[in-house]
Formats: C-alpha cells, sequence, structure tokens
C-alpha cells in the first residue's frame, strides 16, 4: 500500500512526535516547579536518592526526546523511554485503571499507546551486529 519512501517518512515523522512527547514531559516538569515533588514521590516508594533519581529522569527526558527526534540510537533511547513508562504504569497509572480521562482518570492507556510507538521505532531500527 505504501511505498518504502513512504514507510520511511511515517517512521520519521513517528518518531519526531514521540521525541516531542516525551521532551514536553520533562519540561513541564521544570516548568511547573515538581521535579522535586517527583522526587519526593519517588523517595516515598523506597527508591533511595529519589531527588537525584526524579532529575535524572528528566534531563533524560529533554536530552533523550531530542536524540530520538534526530534518530541517534534510537533503539537505545527507544527502550528506555519503554522502561521509563513501565516504572509509572507500575507505580502510579495501573491501580487507576484503563482510562486517561472520560470513563476514568489517570490510566494507563496513553502509556500503553506511548510504549507500542516506542517498541515499534526501537524495533524498526534496532541494527543487529
Amino acid at each position: 500500500m505504501f511505498g518504502s519512501d513512504n514507510k520511511s517518512t511515517a517512521l520519521v515523522l513517528l518518531r519526531i512526535v514521540l521525541g516531542a512527547l516525551m521532551f514536553v514531559h520533562g519540561a513541564a516538569r521544570i516548568s511547573n516547579g515538581t521535579v522535586d515533588d517527583f522526587g519526593a514521590y519517588l523517595g516515598s516508594q523506597g527508591l533511595p536518592l529519589g531527588f537525584y533519581v526524579a532529575w535524572a529522569i528528566t534531563l533524560f527526558e529533554l536530552i533523550g526526546s531530542v536524540l530520538l527526534a534526530v534518530g541517534f540510537y534510537t533503539h537505545i533511547i527507544a527502550a528506555l523511554f519503554i522502561l521509563e513508562l513501565l516504572t509509572g504504569v507500575f507505580l502510579i497509572h495501573w491501580r487507576e485503571g484503563w482510562f486517561v480521562v472520560g470513563a476514568g482518570r489517570n490510566g494507563i492507556e496513553y502509556s500503553v499507546l506511548l510504549i507500542t510507538c516506542l517498541a515499534v521505532i526501537g524495533l524498526v531500527n534496532y541494527k543487529r551486529r
């Protein structure tokens, strides 16, 4: 149905949009001044050095999203984002159910979509050595 150029263009578009979404996630945390709150939450969940982990995650969202968008080590960046999102599902979203809005709030559906899209990007760009 699509030629190889259309497939490549679609994958680049997906990579750029995913990068933008993850970038905004980290940028909003900084802009809203909630990185420290995020760190306190991580600490309350038993994660040592929650403050530093929160900043590491936030900075990864900013830097990793740009690397993803430009196509630099996409399979590694995608895998790390998937790990981050799965952790978020486990710590926060799972207990809220499926829906993000409408029939529920703060559920896993958006995370599942992001994880699936990141898996596609990671698998397509994985090169066996």
